[in-house]
């Protein structure tokens, strides 16, 4: 069972009837207002996110190695869209797990992340061949004479 998800409503009870036990109903207000700015800061960071994302076409990164290098394993979802300002081209079925996203840069490289329940699980970097990688190494010749 995953206990961080029960985390935050047990310290909100906890803090809720410690404020009662010291304040009483003026404790609750104190309580209730704070929970509520601490959900408003969280929805505020969420919106400027999503907002900055929409401005730029969905897959698209400025640069996928450094993107590779970023990434960390159990990174939310939402902070990889931070780190990228744009939300990844979905490549698995909606709502199926785990969830695969891809983002490309300009040169055609490619980082694919794959999520599940919205952490980072694992990722890869993909990067095309270039001509110089195709052609055959020739060794380097002097003239002697």
């Amino acid at each position: 069972m995953n206990f961080s998800k029960l985390l935050a409503p047990v310290a909100i009870l906890v803090l809720t009837i410690g404020a009662w036990h010291a304040f009483k109903w003026a404790g609750i207000a104190l309580a209730a207002g704070g929970v509520l700015m601490w959900v408003l800061l969280h929805f505020t960071r969420m919106v400027t996110i999503l907002k900055k994302a929409a401005n730029r076409p969905i897959g698209s990164v400025a640069s996928a190695v450094m993107l590779n290098a970023k990434l960390q394993k159990g990174a939310s979802l939402m902070h990889v869209i931070a780190m990228t300002r744009s939300l990844g081209q979905l490549q698995t079925e909606k709502d199926a797990q785990p969830e695969v996203f891809l983002w490309r840069d300009e040169g055609q490289s490619q980082v694919t992340a794959t999520f599940v329940g919205g952490k980072l699980t694992t990722w890869s970097l993909h990067r095309p061949e270039t001509e110089s990688e195709n052609k055959p190494k020739t060794p380097e010749t002097t003239a002697a004479d």
